[in-house]
């Protein structure tokens, strides 16, 4: 899976975590010792895929530090100081042999617009895709292994959590339509984790009004190019300090269901 990259939309406000997001953009809130971030990549990892694309907006520069500081965050190091500096690290968490390209993609862009930036980094035909907000113990070898064989467009990943999301309509797997504000919680809702073939850039705008959860995804259904991934397993989407604090405590109970590695 080396050369299928993996793009990790990461520049959004994330306003309704509040303080937590003041300094910081939303992945980089800490959920135990590391990012939230590091978590969504981690799994991706875990499956065999070594190439990341993140999508940067809001507070960029505290992702490129981390990323630019990486080893010496993350081991033990040892200082030679003198006529002969040198720098050893000790392994201790390595996240693996990677390749991360950090793109500017602008403050205001909405996700469409984002996704279309980065055209230009992806020479593979296909490509995934995921927020930088929600954990999951999605097998996604199984999830790619899926788009493959039904050949369309693009493939969304339907997770059932309480009814606060839309629906996506569904029929013998294809994605009908969505419907906003269920009312009831029986339904699947996009739970990110996408797969796209590089078709998917003509649905695709630069200008950052491009969402890509509305008239693209919804243009993908109508063309019968959309198909659901269904995960019946463990996911979360980080969208306030009281979920925000439900997977701290459950990293620190070791009860932490998305941690596939």
């Amino acid at each position: 899976m080396n050369n299928i990259p993996v793009v990790i939309l990461a520049g959004g406000l994330g306003t309704r975590l509040g303080e937590e997001t003041i300094k910081i953009p939303k992945p980089m809130v800490m959920v135990g010792e590391k990012p939230l971030l590091w978590h969504i990549m981690k799994t991706y990892t875990h499956y065999g895929f070594r190439s990341f694309i993140i999508c940067l907006g809001y507070k960029s520069e505290v992702i490129k530090e981390y990323f630019y500081h990486y080893s010496l965050i993350n081991n033990d190091v040892t200082f030679n100081i003198g006529k002969k500096n040198r720098i050893t690290y000790h392994h201790q968490d390595n996240i693996g042999d990677i390749t991360v390209t950090l793109a500017e993609t602008g403050y205001k862009s909405m996700t469409g617009s984002r996704v279309k930036q980065i055209e230009k980094y992806i020479s593979s035909d296909i490509f995934m895709l995921t927020y930088g907000d929600g954990v999951a113990d999605i097998n996604i070898n199984n999830l790619f292994n899926f788009h493959k064989k039904h050949g369309k467009i693009a493939t969304i990943t339907g997770v059932n959590p309480p009814a606060r999301f839309g629906d996506i309509i569904m029929k013998n797997e294809q994605v009908v339509k969505f419907a906003e504000k269920p009312d009831s919680s029986d339904s699947s809702i996009n739970g990110g984790y996408f797969v796209f073939d590089k078709r998917v850039f003509s649905y695709l705008s630069a200008d950052q009004d491009c969402t890509l959860e509305r008239d693209p995804l919804e243009k993908l259904a109508s063309d019968q190019q959309l198909m659901v991934y269904q995960h019946k397993g463990f996911w979360r989407c980080v969208d306030t300090p009281r979920e925000l604090t439900q997977l701290n405590e459950s990293w620190k109970n070791g009860t932490s269901q998305w941690k596939v590695w």
